[in-house]
């Protein structure tokens, strides 16, 4: 029997939305083993004046659990 567990994580960037997701990704693989899925939740950004500032994603990732690891 394999299990899954969720976590619900704000990322950032300066550049763009697509930026944030996999800034998000790679930085949680530092020390979440096995993702094995992502779903963006919600994109939203920060602006001054008319500029876009920073870009904001809320994703869903998706891990396995390993229940063998000791």
């Amino acid at each position: 029997m394999s299990m899954e567990k969720h976590l619900i994580i704000t990322g950032t960037s300066t550049v763009s939305w697509k930026d944030a997701i996999i800034q998000t990704i790679n930085e949680t693989a530092k020390t979440i083993d096995y993702i094995s899925s992502v779903k963006i939740l919600d994109q939203r950004a920060r602006v001054n004046g008319r500029k876009i500032t920073e870009y904001l994603v809320d994703v869903d990732l998706t891990f396995i659990v390993d229940r063998d690891r000791d």
